[in-house]
């Protein structure tokens, strides 16, 4: 089809499908407010405000980033909102009219945050005499979950936090003196039905007292608050769906208030006439709490669908594979579900398959370089399919009936015959021409990705996985099919490479066992392990390193081959194969992706991994010559290569560059290949009917168990299908992704990215300090400095560091020079300043009279001085409370921060008599193995040295004391782990709440077609009997402890004080001391 004409065709089916067109009623409105004859809401990413009669809406905002959670202010004239403007997630005020919108705050907002997390400060609401909006942010804390709510000026100024320590969504009484709020937050979690520790429940906070009341107590979740009169409103999914409930703070009585059974309640909001308005099933419904009544509002949004509209768009950030073409002249990229070929230098770059609908990935040019076969899920379901690699015809379909993902169909050499793999584990072979295909082999533990052919296309080498978690290199013979194994299972063996001239099969094995020692303990790792193998083929096959010598050889006869000549059908001596094996002469390290062209080995050398920091060395292309036997660098700082076919060029990728280098040991040059020719014709409507196909299909596919949970997966894809013609922004597609994938009741089920046009995020300059106004002088003043640790730079505190004269209490009244007075926002006049020192004009009393400047180099978050300021008072009351016996640590993730906070306290405190570990807000990861393991330690025996006062213990770091593990509802994933394999092994009593319970674990299976990502809950946890354990309960402590609200704000830690308590019980009841020193022996005759 001419390119004009689907071009014209796809712009009239998108404004056909466009959601509102021809005045149909407008579905998937979110996130509504009402107030008199109004109601206000989100479409597309914008707000919009509509008769609550129902009828045409008129436009509010219109901008890139979204705007979010509107609210009317009492009397209706103004609507406060979360805005995107500058990139982060701001309060702003905008006039129910329209017109420019003031903004309210400007302290940096977390993020970007993965969608489970909702946003930073989202708008819930104003005070009761409107002078105030209601927003709930994370400033504070450095949990994710440690949100509360807090005030912010109409007229501006600094926000002020409500008392309650963490808190959701929230509410003021009617008469202003209470607040009805959620807790905790999870109110954008993709996991419908939950009932594990972390689910929500309702509390009354009396603003006089300070006293906070539970309401509800369910055990799965109850949230949305809203007070209306005399009664609260809530939400809840007790009855397996969320509706609207009643609750009578006088009566206690609890009432159900809607029915549904297919759809959730969502985002209810009250005004003060008796009407609550929310969403079900993408429309607006008004419940008339008088009448009982639930009226749907049918509103029509003439919006003029700026994201639906088809647009050419750049590729060349969305690539996902690449390819050399057999000689080197033209390279191969698929990039945002296209597949092009692009020119070394000259010439044009073609788009091969134009398709919007369908992800086409994993694309191989053939040996003759005609043709091009590619993985498409252009049917329903991913085919190979292969196509003319100058564009002419249609794509040939050679699979069918495959049902699941499929990868890189690898050509044989004399282009007969094509090699995949599925995502079952299974290997193929193909042939091009009848399109019958054959298994050639099953991988019991995963996926085959290191096929390939020899070079004569008769054998296929690849590796497949042993029950020890090693693989081993695998033949397969085409001629007669037999499969033949060529290398143990004691060893690990993998990355097979065919010698061109078939006398060899390199690969690389994992033989070097001289391991790394650790500084603080007697313990090794095993890194730079690999080692590059030779097999010979024949027996008659040379030594491929003979012992050097410069005798003179004799030419080759007329009619012997020369290097490089076509050799006829490759003969593998199966026979005592693995025997012939030879050691290349090449020092061990971290390699991996071998190949063998003629003469040289090609190899990737990888530094190694490092938990918190960068490796040592970024990989690197290396290059072996055979006949020098020398080993040279090729390329550094890689990301993958592509070989051509005739193994003369390659093709690298160096960041974001596609860089070509002649293959060769020495004094290689390269060409940047241009990848601006990449670019699609983007359909939206189509990407995402694609998208939400291909996210079916993951879960369908990757699903750790095979029934779904028991539900029907097929009847939920048809059941949220509809709301596709709906979908008018990414955004949208994230959350009608999100709400399918929820029906499955499971943890990590998650949706994120995506296409989305957003602004940069600004960089704030930030001092490590609190401000708080002065309300009699209209300054601001130090109100906490805090505390840092400024010899390491995550933990450096600007206003503490040598030179920055600066005492607490003291104003700061002005910024660069600029003058500072409320109800100015300091964190306005620090904006964009992250970069360089910034002054401040500060002084002991509110005036500029006597006051001094100081200068600070800033920092970008004060998150970690947050959480290290936690974890000293923590530690320092440990310290007080138990006179130094027993120590304290807290691992704040299973991930690069929390085994480096384990490593940084846990060694210095091995000597403890006790040891307290905090996992509360541990939000997961995978090395909770490692802590347990270390902890798990007995002590075997000791040593005495006669000049050394204290025993040495075996094994040498061993922790010879009584532990205790502190969790609570924020305790997750891999932190719901390790408190469960804490108590398998014994080591201690859990105290505090009950943890969130989400233990199956997830993988990337790549990105979606516009780069947005799914994860797919993909291992289960089971206990040693078979039973499923953890999801969707959590971890019960041994001694519950619930820190209460007012205990906190007394600024008590209750769980911790029990952890104290019970621990020094344990050591008065069985003191661990080391034993004495014996007696010296006496062995005299």
């Amino acid at each position: 089809m001419h390119r004009f004409l689907r071009w014209s065709l796809c712009l009239a089916l998108a404004l056909a499908l466009m959601p509102g067109s021809a005045g149909a009623q407008t579905k998937l409105l979110r996130f509504p407010d009402i107030h008199g004859e109004q109601v206000v809401f989100v479409y597309a990413g914008d707000l919009w405000i509509a008769p609550a009669s129902g009828g045409t809406a008129k436009r509010l905002t219109a901008h890139p980033g979204l705007e979010l959670f509107p609210k009317f202010s009492p009397d209706g004239r103004w609507i406060a909102f979360t805005g995107q403007y500058d990139g982060d997630e701001q309060v702003y005020v905008i006039a129910a009219t329209g017109g420019v919108p003031q903004q309210l705050t400007y302290y940096p907002a977390r993020g970007p945050l993965a969608p489970r997390w909702g946003y930073d400060n989202q708008v819930y609401g104003w005070t009761r005499d409107g002078t105030a909006v209601l927003f709930r942010s994370l400033r504070d804390g450095w949990d994710l979950a440690d949100c509360r709510l807090y005030t912010v000026p109409r007229a501006g100024g600094l926000p002020s936090a409500l008392p309650m320590p963490v808190t959701g969504a929230g509410e003021f009484s009617p008469d202003g003196s209470n607040v009805v709020y959620s807790y905790p937050f999870r109110d954008f979690r993709t996991w419908k039905r939950y009932q594990g520790g972390w689910a929500q429940n309702l509390y009354i906070f009396d603003l006089a007292t300070n006293q906070a009341q539970q309401i509800t107590d369910h055990p799965r979740a109850d949230r949305d608050p809203m007070w209306m009169g005399e009664l609260i409103y809530f939400t809840s999914d007790r009855d397996g769906t969320l509706n609207l409930y009643s609750y009578d703070p006088g009566t206690g009585a609890t009432a159900q208030l809607t029915r549904s059974t297919t759809w959730d309640v969502r985002w209810p909001s009250a005004d003060e006439e008796g009407r609550i308005v929310y969403e079900l099933n993408g429309e607006l419904v008004v419940y008339d709490v008088s009448a009982d009544r639930s009226t749907p509002i049918s509103i029509m949004v003439p919006d003029d669908g700026v994201a639906m509209r088809p647009s050419r768009v750049s590729a060349s950030r969305d690539i996902e594979d690449f390819e050399l073409s057999p000689k080197g002249q033209r390279a191969l990229f698929v990039a945002r579900g296209d597949v092009f070929t692009a020119p070394i230098e000259h010439g044009p770059t073609r788009n091969l398959t134009h398709s919007s609908n369908a992800h086409d990935k994993h694309a191989r040019w053939s040996p003759d370089g005609a043709r091009i076969a590619f993985v498409s899920d252009m049917s329903g379901e991913e085919e190979i399919y292969v196509i003319n690699q100058d564009g002419s015809g249609v794509a040939e379909q050679l699979t069918t009936g495959s049902v699941g993902m499929l990868y890189w169909p690898e050509w044989s050499p004399d282009g007969e015959h094509i090699a995949y793999s599925d995502k079952e584990g299974k290997l193929y072979v193909i042939d091009v021409d009848t399109k019958r295909k054959r298994e050639v082999a099953d991988e019991p533990q995963g996926q085959v990705f290191d096929y390939t052919w020899s070079a004569n296309g008769g054998y296929l080498a690849f590796s497949l996985s042993d029950r020890n978690g090693f693989t081993s290199i695998y033949i397969y013979s085409l001629a007669d099919g037999e499969l033949h194994r060529v290398t143990g299972a004691m060893f690990n063996e993998f990355s097979p490479a065919w010698d061109p001239q078939g006398d060899y099969l390199y690969y690389l094995s994992d033989r070097e066992f001289a391991p790394q020692v650790g500084s603080f303990e007697w313990n090794y790792v095993v890194d730079r392990e690999s080692y590059i193998y030779a097999l010979a083929l024949r027996k008659d096959v040379a030594h491929p390193f003979p012992p050097r010598s410069d005798e003179v050889e004799a030419a080759a006869e007329e009619g012997e081959e020369e290097e490089g000549e076509a050799r006829g059908p490759i003969r593998i001596d199966f026979d005592g194969l693995a025997g012939r094996v030879v050691q290349v002469p090449v020092e061990a390290d971290n390699y991996g992706a071998l190949s063998a062209v003629e003469g040289h080995l090609l190899y990737v050398r990888g530094g190694p991994f490092y938990y918190g920091r960068s490796a040592d060395v970024e990989p690197e292309l290396r290059i072996f010559s055979l006949a020098d036997r020398e080993e040279t660098t090729l390329a550094e700082d890689i990301a993958g290569y592509a070989l051509s076919a005739d193994g003369k060029k390659v093709l690298v990728r160096q960041g974001r560059n596609y860089n070509l280098y002649d293959v060769k040991p020495k004094g290689a040059e390269s060409k940047t290949v241009s990848t601006s020719g990449l670019a699609v014709e983007r359909v939206p409507a189509e990407e995402w009917a694609e998208i939400f196909d291909e996210v079916w299909r993951r879960f369908r596919d990757w699903f750790y168990v095979d029934n779904m949970h028991g539900y029907d997966w097929a009847a939920l894809r048809e059941q949220y299908r509809p709301w596709l013609a709906h979908v008018a922004h990414r955004s949208d597609l994230n959350y009608v992704l999100g709400e399918m994938v929820a029906e499955l009741n499971v943890s990590h089920a998650y949706i994120a990215g995506g296409d989305f046009e957003l602004p940069d995020r600004p960089r704030v300059a930030l001092p490590g300090a609190r401000f708080e106004l002065d309300e009699a002088s209209g300054r601001y003043r130090i109100a906490e400095i805090h505390a840092g640790q400024n010899e390491e730079e995550r933990y450096r505190s600007p206003l503490t560091e040598i030179g920055v004269n600066v005492s607490l209490g003291d104003y700061v009244l002005a910024i660069d020079g600029e003058e500072l007075v409320a109800p100015d926002n300091p964190y306005r006049m620090l904006l964009h300043k992250a970069d360089r020192p910034v002054s401040l004009t500060v002084n002991s009393r509110p005036s500029l009279r006597a006051a001094r400047e100081v200068t600070f180099n800033p920092i970008t978050s004060e998150i970690a001085l947050k959480y290290f300021n936690w974890v000293e008072r923590n530690r320092r009351y440990v310290e007080e409370a138990t006179g130094g016996r027993v120590g304290y640590l807290h691992v704040p993730d299973m991930s690069s921060d929390g085994i480096r906070e384990f490593i940084k306290w846990y060694y210095g405190q091995i000597r403890k008599e006790g040891l307290i570990i905090d996992v509360r807000g541990n939000g997961g990861g995978n090395t909770s193995q490692m802590l347990i393991e270390r902890l798990d330690r007995q002590l075997l025996r000791v040593r005495f040295v006669r000049t050394y006062d204290w025993p040495l213990t075996y094994p040498n770091s061993v922790f010879y004391g009584h532990l205790v593990t502190l969790l609570n509802e924020t305790s997750a994933s891999d932190g719901d782990i390790f408190p469960a394999m804490f108590k398998r092994a014994g080591l201690g009593p859990l105290i505090g709440k009950r943890s969130w319970g989400g233990v199956t674990g997830i993988t990337g299976h790549g990105p979606l077609i516009d780069g947005g990502d799914v994860f797919v809950p993909q291992y289960g946890t089971n206990d040693l009997d078979g039973s499923w354990i953890i999801e969707g309960h959590g971890v019960d402590p041994d001694i519950e402890v619930e820190n209460t609200v007012e205990s906190v704000l007394a600024g008590r830690d209750l769980q911790l004080e029990r952890g104290v308590e019970e621990i020094m019980r344990m050591i008065a009841a069985d003191p661990k001391a080391f034993p004495a020193r014996p007696a010296p022996p006496v062995r005299t005759k």
